[in-house]
């Protein structure tokens, strides 16, 4: 069996880096394991399976993450983040995000909107 944890570790240094780091300082010592148990599953089980490319991959999670609406704030964010990294244009996530108006609703994919004209501008900025 495929080791998903060295994939999803590997997968997530590239997408966030420092992800598991951050997470494992945060949130380990009231729940051990946190860290490992989001990098084995979200990245090594799911974003790095094989059926599906990583960049739609990406797309489906910001679609999910903007129709749930305003609490998924700071996951939309990373998300939108590792999206570009992963081949995503600027204008595909807004797309995406736009359509999520049918679904969540218009204040969320506005809300959701504001928070991808953030992401762009500090990618951006970082890239010129």
């Amino acid at each position: 069996m495929k080791d998903t944890y060295a994939a999803g570790q590997a997968l997530s240094e590239t997408l966030n880096p420092g992800m598991e780091a951050v997470l494992k300082a945060r949130y380990d010592r009231i729940v051990p394991g946190l860290s490992a148990s989001v990098v084995d599953f979200a990245y090594g089980q799911q974003y790095a399976r094989p059926g599906l490319a990583l960049r739609d991959r990406y797309l489906g999670t910001i679609a999910a993450l903007t129709a749930l609406g305003g609490q998924t704030a700071p996951q939309l964010r990373v998300n939108i983040k590792g999206g570009l990294k992963a081949g995503l244009s600027q204008t595909e996530i807004g797309e995406m995000i736009w359509q999520m108006a049918l679904y969540g609703g218009f204040p969320a994919a506005i809300n959701a909107l504001n928070i991808a004209l953030e992401v762009f501008a500090e990618e951006d900025k970082a890239h010129a």
